[in-house]
């Protein structure tokens, strides 16, 4: 599991300097990233989602969980605190990792997220709620 730990650190390295080429090149050429219900496929695509989110918002990413999931994955929850609608937001992380680069990457809100008064999960910064 090292290799994907050291991969999910430099991850989220390179988001807090949002540095989209470091982050792009974490990714197989055909990784995916599914955040907030849309899929993108690519680093083309991958760099254009980073470009979007890095230039709508600024915000602080903490680590609040990481556990494995089965045998090439991670589960990361963490904490986004930023300029973004509701300003605070839990998310789920789930890296998929071969051959040291991510494969695929899934965000998406956790079940309850602070923020909310109703207990609903908020959009994903750089995304549309």
């Amino acid at each position: 599991m090292a290799p994907s730990t050291d991969l999910i650190d430099l991850y989220f390295e390179a988001d807090r300097r949002q540095d989209v080429d470091a982050v792009v090149g974490l990714f197989t050429p055909a990784g995916v990233v599914i955040d907030d219900g849309t899929t993108h496929r690519g680093r083309p695509a991958i760099r254009d989602w980073r470009d979007r989110a890095t230039s709508a918002y600024e915000y602080t990413t903490t680590q609040i969980e990481r556990l494995p999931a089965g045998d090439s994955g991670t589960v990361v929850t963490a904490r986004l605190d930023g300029n973004f609608p509701g300003g605070t937001v839990d998310l789920r992380y789930v890296f998929d990792v071969a051959d040291a680069l991510i494969t695929k990457l899934t965000i998406a809100p956790t079940e309850t997220s602070p923020g909310s008064s109703d207990g609903a999960a908020l959009a994903a910064p750089g995304e549309p709620q």
